[in-house]
């Protein structure tokens, strides 16, 4: 098959197929308008290609996830996320000496410039951290102003991951009204980011390998998605060489919707709401079949993964491990775990495949941590980050780049004459 035909207005055009390396079958339409005047229309992009990409790939009736062909299985269980981090941006695993030079960086561009405090200081205690995190990034452009990409683009790399989780933890501290901890070079990157957020001043944050693990791998399984929102959002801003700070603060932004990386928080809240309620699971369960109720369960089902969701099979055990290192004796995890069992033994469910999904884990995992809901999305971002600067450097890289454009089905009024205001 190599190409397809379309018959418009009684006019036949050959269409171009491509076919990826999965075996991915896409028509090409770039010419589509200039040969025929006419456009596709497809609300949400969910049956358009936007770009060629050989970041990551998705089978989701098969629950398959590849990070640059990698199970995304032996990654989380035999890697960690900075060689992660390494391998989506560069393309490869690192070598020993690469990884310890790339965690070297990260360690030694962590601290801010001391004038982003001042910043810090401007935002009230209630200001939602991921409006916290979006505008610093952005402010990284004043600090750090991009004049050449070929030469700044890695130095720009190493600076957003290792700075995130400082303007994370800040972001956190200044929610409390505590003192912001500065990052430490003798820990991990995930050891930090707890120490940061943890920590009280002269006082080392004692954390456990379980917790650090679990953590690790909440990263590395959100560091991308292949073309979600955020990430296209992120190649959208980036078409237009927008500087790479700026272009990673669109996707921060994009991200902190409900519909994409809010999914988590709105997990707790569903739990929150099930045990003020009795802890009465087995009446929200009965809602969640009852088509009229306007009750949704929240974390089960993927709008990708027709089977399970790889990720939740992970992190089921992280949260085990987590919930059992510390002992956690608390209502919504106790919530949590009946509407797993039930969602996974109900025929109902399993008929629909309706299993819990990476949002209902990573939820429980960080209510178990003591991250309040209002920082999940930021765990998010520092996660999918990463991913954010591959499909930026992909997309920076390519010589044949196109400033994003899409076109639109018109739909408004057609020519109408102005009426003066007086004569109306």
């Amino acid at each position: 098959m190599d190409s397809a035909k379309l018959t418009l207005n009684g006019k036949e055009y050959d269409l171009p197929v491509l076919v990826g390396s999965e075996q991915e079958v896409a028509i090409d339409i770039t010419q589509l308008r200039a040969q025929t005047g006419a456009i596709t229309l497809d609300d949400g992009y969910g049956n358009t290609g936007s770009c060629k990409s050989a970041i990551t790939f998705i089978d989701g009736d098969k629950g398959i996830l590849r990070y640059r062909g990698y199970p995304i299985e032996e990654l989380a269980n035999k890697s960690s996320f900075i060689e992660v981090a390494y391998l989506l941006i560069y393309g490869e695993l690192p070598t020993v000496d690469q990884l310890d030079q790339f965690k070297h960086d990260l360690t030694h561009h962590s601290l801010l410039p001391e004038d982003m405090k001042k910043m810090f200081e401007g935002f009230t205690s209630s200001a939602h951290p991921m409006g916290v995190l979006s505008s610093m990034v952005a402010s990284l452009s004043t600090f750090y102003p991009e004049t050449d990409y070929k030469q700044e683009a890695n130095l720009n790399i190493i600076r957003l991951i290792s700075k995130i989780k400082t303007i994370a933890a800040f972001s956190y501290k200044k929610s409390l009204g505590q003192p912001y901890i500065y990052p430490r070079n003798d820990l991990s990157y995930t050891g930090d980011l707890l120490h940061m957020m943890f920590a009280v001043p002269s006082e080392k944050y004692d954390f456990s390998p379980v917790i650090e693990d679990a953590l690790d791998k909440l990263l590395i399984l959100h560091a991308d998605h292949e073309q979600n929102c955020s990430t296209s959002t992120v190649r959208m801003a980036g078409s237009s060489h927008a500087n790479v700070y700026a272009t990673i603060s669109a996707g921060v932004g994009a991200l902190w919707g409900p519909l994409h990386g809010g999914a988590n928080q709105e997990v707790i809240e569903m739990l929150e709401l099930i045990a003020n309620d009795n802890m009465d699971y087995k009446k929200y369960i009965s809602q969640a079949k009852d088509k009229n109720s306007g009750f949704k369960l929240m974390g089960f089902g993927h709008r990708v993964y027709k089977n399970f969701d790889p990720r939740a099979q992970i992190l089921k055990g992280a949260s085990d491990r987590v919930l059992h290192e510390l002992g956690i004796n608390d209502p919504l995890l106790e919530v949590a775990k009946n509407l797993e069992r039930v969602a996974l033994e109900d025929p109902y469910f399993i008929e629909r495949k309706l299993y819990p999904n990476v949002d209902f884990y990573s939820g429980i995992i960080y209510k178990a941590l003591g991250i309040p809901t209002n920082m999940f999305t930021v765990m998010f971002a520092i996660g999918r980050l990463p991913g954010w600067l591959a499909h930026w450097k992909e997309l920076r890289d390519n010589p044949a780049l196109r400033i994003n454009r899409p076109r639109q089905v018109y739909t408004g009024h057609t020519r109408r004459v102005y009426t003066p205001v007086e004569n109306r």
